[in-house]
C-alpha cells in the first residue's frame, strides 16, 4: 500500500506542478497543455483567463490529493482497495466541479 500512496501523492505533486505556469499566464494556446476547448484555442483573451481559473481548480485538486492520500493512509485497519477508491473517488469529485465551473467560467466570457 505504501507505493500506491506514494503514486497518489507524486500525482498530486504533479498535477499542482502543471497548474502554476497555467495560473501565470505562461501557457500559450497549444494541443497539448491547458484548458483546451475550441472557444479557448481560437482566442488568446479567452485562453489565458480560463486556464489561469482553471489552473487555481487544478492547483486546488493536487492539494486535496496529496491531502486524501497522506490522509486516509493513516486511518486504522482501511484495506488497500478502500484506500484505493476513496481517493480516486476524491478526486473524481474535485476533478468534476473543476470542469464544470471552468466551463461555466469560460462561457461567461
Amino acid at each position: 500500500m505504501t507505493i500506491l500512496v506514494y503514486l497518489f501523492i507524486l500525482s498530486g505533486v504533479l498535477i499542482t506542478a502543471l497548474s502554476i505556469p497555467m495560473i501565470m499566464h505562461k501557457i500559450p494556446p497549444n494541443g497539448l497543455y491547458g484548458f483546451r476547448v475550441k472557444k479557448t484555442m481560437e482566442d488568446p483573451k479567452i485562453w489565458y483567463p480560463v486556464n489561469a481559473y482553471s489552473g487555481k481548480w487544478l492547483l486546488a485538486i493536487g492539494i486535496v490529493t496529496i491531502l486524501a492520500a497522506a490522509g486516509f493512509y493513516f486511518i486504522p485497519g482501511i484495506s488497500i482497495d478502500v484506500y484505493a477508491y476513496i481517493v480516486l473517488g476524491v478526486w473524481v469529485v474535485v476533478f468534476s466541479i473543476a470542469v464544470y465551473t471552468s466551463v461555466r467560467y469560460m462561457n461567461s466570457l
